[in-house]
């Protein structure tokens, strides 16, 4: 399998207990021993956290991201992610930003972008997708 950027659907569905999910990331970790993250995923939850007051949650999903990885955006995903945007502008396909940059994230480290949202994903070219919610 390709190495895999999870996005924020999933790990939500990962720290609810969803067993497919769990199953999926631990035979994932088994062969790779860490998984990717965008910083915009990373923001995400931690905004979802924080606004809950979830100290629980929020010390749970702090301690899986020291063990992962959290890929920055820098130029060449602002780029690829600004020209996504315009072309799904002139299409008629807008979806939100932060799913624009988690996509080029993805397209721009070569990585399998692993989420639930498979129908916003889908209208990203070049954006190889897969749902481990099952």
């Amino acid at each position: 399998m390709k190495q895999a950027l999870l996005d924020s659907d999933t790990l939500s569905f990962y720290f609810k207990g969803n067993p497919s999910v769990i199953q999926k990331i631990d035979s994932y970790l088994l062969e790779y021993g860490f998984v990717h993250i965008s910083v915009i995923t990373y923001y995400e939850l931690l905004n979802g956290l924080l606004f809950k007051d979830a100290r629980a949650q929020l010390n749970r999903f702090e301690q899986f991201v020291q063990l992962n990885q959290v890929l920055p955006i820098n130029s060449g995903i602002a780029s690829t992610a600004a020209k996504i945007y315009a072309d799904l502008r002139k299409n008629n396909q807008v979806i939100g930003h932060n799913d624009v940059l988690i996509g080029a994230t993805a397209i721009e480290h070569d990585l399998i972008l692993i989420t639930n949202n498979t129908n916003h994903f889908a209208r990203i070219p070049d954006l190889s997708i897969d749902n481990w919610v099952g």
